[in-house]
């Protein structure tokens, strides 16, 4: 039932004055803003309390038949008893002079089917967060066991302002027993939106409507109907027998948790969807996941490196410039004073950007972040704008690959040229200022022109690429070159660190303390140290991925293993003995995170026994020895992992699980 449509246009009819005629000094009518298969809605307003209200009245025609009487009366008493922040409230339910009515809140807006047709697809962040409301109304009048049976776009409000979700219209509504399950022989409901049982007019229960919640959700995000035929019946055909298409196939770039709802809630057996719809909207809470702050020395750092970045393209595009006019305008020969100027300028424009970013980076180490924070802080920031960079932009398209690999070709060719010019004869030195320098200076500076403009578009802060190349040796090697000579500090708000990195960092001050007889007696010390935090931090990660890897095996157990997949010979038994090795290899990696951490721990102890006298080199030699034979065997826990995803992928498809 639609509550928002624009202003009717005419003068009122007969049914109109007599229902305004009837209603004198309790409602007065305004206006009709909605007109379905049992009933119009009217915008009101109550004169005692002074609101406008939606009054939903049963066409005179019908109501003189008792079952379309009962039908309008069971949904107003349905509702009525709801009392849920996203469903719409009944307030009252009445007959004057032979006009059925109910009254209900007037939403202010439009419906969700309006939206996507006047909009289109819906961004990610908004379709998560209306299909959660939904998924709360939905599973309170599942607990009060109403199913709604015909769960549709335009029986979802929208309101003005707030932008909350509101569903209404429980006009085909049952309420059985405490299962919820409605009688069967009925078909009743939107083709469109039907659950499979449905659509056979099998008893349905508050699953068929998490079916039709997904398909809502397919057409949301997509602005295309997973189901859809060129008659009522062929569409319900289609629901009973055909599998819904993959929600990130029509819809490339959406969060990984998002698409999986949405396609678990279209699995064709019930048992495959969601219990309720409260497990739904958790489901969708984990896909808006809140970002940890970066803090705000690192995010100051970060943005000082796309200056750096600016400062970089702009110094090495002058050097290119310059060194084209002069040479074109021959002021720059092949003398030694040409050749002079030209090593000068390469090596010039070779030491600016180390310059550049050892500098940034000495600024962040006074603040007292050090380069484990930052590499954390990136990541982590990162893998959360991941999903939502890409359901914004979509995926890296191939203009973006060729500006790259342009950029890249042009700067070789321009550093190549600068390196081979002694050797190059007179004669032929024009030639090749045409053929290679000038095609690779416009490639350069045209493609950097386009991948800029795109980056700008496209990145965060901070950015991937910067992530990556703090993380690569050379990084790590500018990180150390811009602690040279300066004082510890220790961040005011520092950013959270894992206890193996906190662990880590008071042995590298306690060894950088000792005398320098003693540190040259186990040298190994913050190798190890770094390998069991990076040990640590891997296992860590295993750990989140192995939680992914059993939710996914979840998941497909409940969405696509029924029928022909689930009768193929040793699928069941093949996933009963995954999801025994996935769990056993996630508790072998708590215990070995557990171990390296015992084994940092005891490096710091052993290292504060020195300090104080107490300890012995012999003692660290052994724990170091201790702590590498435990890193070998992390080693091995990870190599196993990598078997357990090849078992995994080994059964996606159902032919391999039956082999």
């Amino acid at each position: 039932m639609r509550h928002m449509v624009p202003r009717m246009s005419g003068t009122p009819d007969l049914e109109f004055l007599a229902l305004q005629q009837a209603l004198l000094g309790r409602y007065s009518l305004e206006r009709e803003i909605g007109r379905g298969g049992m009933g119009i809605v009217y915008l009101a307003h109550e004169v005692r309390l002074d609101r406008p209200v939606a009054l939903k009245l049963l066409p005179p025609e019908y109501a003189s038949q008792p079952p379309l009487r009962e039908r309008f009366l069971r949904e107003a008493r349905t509702a009525a008893k709801l009392s849920q922040p996203n469903i719409v409230p009944i307030y009252s339910v009445d007959e004057v002079d032979g006009f059925v009515f109910f009254v209900m809140m007037y939403v202010e807006g439009e419906t969700l089917g309006q939206r996507v047709r006047a909009r289109g697809p819906l961004p990610a962040s908004e379709a998560i967060r209306i299909l959660r409301e939904v998924a709360w109304a939905l599973a309170y009048a599942h607990g009060q066991g109403v199913v709604h049976r015909d769960v549709k776009p335009d029986n979802i409000l929208i309101e003005a302002g707030s932008g909350r979700a509101l569903v209404t219209d429980f006009g085909i509504a049952q309420v059985g027993d405490g299962a919820g399950l409605t009688a069967t022989g009925e078909v009743l409901g939107t083709a469109e939106y039907m659950s499979p049982e449905q659509a056979r007019g099998e008893a349905v229960d508050k699953r068929s409507d998490l079916y039709s919640l997904g398909v809502l959700g397919h057409y949301m995000l997509s602005g295309q109907l997973p189901f859809q035929g060129t008659t009522v019946a062929a569409t319900l055909a289609k629901h009973i027998t055909q599998e819904a298409p993959p929600l990130a196939g029509v819809a490339p770039g959406l969060p990984r948790q998002l698409t999986q709802a949405v396609d678990r809630c279209l699995a064709k057996d019930p048992a495959g969807r969601f219990a309720d719809g409260e497990q739904l909207a958790d489901a969708l809470s984990r896909a808006l996941e809140v970002r940890q702050e970066v803090p705000f020395a690192i995010r100051m750092f970060t943005e000082q490196n796309q200056k750096s970045s600016t400062a970089i393209v702009t110094i090495s595009l002058g050097a290119v410039w310059l060194t084209i006019f002069d040479f074109a305008g021959g002021i720059i020969g092949l003398d030694f004073a040409g050749i002079a100027f030209m090593t000068v300028l390469t090596v010039a424009v070779a030491a600016t950007p180390p310059l550049i970013l050892t500098h940034t980076a000495r600024r962040l180490l006074r603040s007292g972040y050090g380069y484990d924070d930052l590499i954390r802080a990136l990541r982590g920031d990162i893998e959360l704008r991941r999903d939502d960079l890409a359901s914004q932009h979509g995926r890296p398209a191939w203009i973006d690959r060729w500006a790259r690999k342009l950029t890249y070709g042009g700067a070789a060719l321009f550093m190549g040229w600068v390196g081979l010019i002694p050797f190059v004869p007179d004669t032929i030195l024009d030639l090749i200022v045409l053929a290679i320098v000038l095609p690779g200076s416009v490639a350069l500076i045209g493609a950097g022109l386009v991948g800029g403009l795109r980056h700008q578009i496209r990145s965060t802060v901070p950015g991937e690429h910067w992530f990556k190349f703090w993380k690569s040796r050379v990084g790590r090697w500018l990180f150390k070159l811009a602690g040279v000579r300066l004082d510890r500090v220790e961040a005011g708000g520092a950013a959270h660190r894992p206890t193996e990195t906190a662990i880590g960092m008071a042995a590298d001050r306690l060894y950088e303390d000792l005398p320098k007889d003693v540190r040259n007696s186990f040298k190994e010390l913050p190798d190890v140290v770094g390998r069991l935090e990076r040990d640590a931090e891997m296992m860590r990660a295993r750990i989140k991925e192995l939680d992914r890897v059993l939710s996914s095996i979840e998941s497909d157990e409940a969405m696509g293993w029924s029928g022909t997949a689930a009768a193929a010979p040793g699928v069941s038994d093949k996933r009963a003995s995954l999801t025994a090795e996935v769990q056993a290899a996630r508790g072998a990696a708590e215990k070995r995170l557990s171990e390296a951490v015992a084994a940092l721990e005891t490096i710091r102890l052993e290292l504060l026994r020195l300090h104080a006298g107490a300890g012995s080199v012999e003692s660290m030699t052994a724990d170091l020895k201790s702590a590498l034979e435990l890193s070998e065997d992390i080693g091995r826990v990870l190599e196993g992992g990598r078997e357990v995803e090849k078992l995994l992928g080994a059964i996606d498809d159902p032919s391999k699980g039956a082999s």
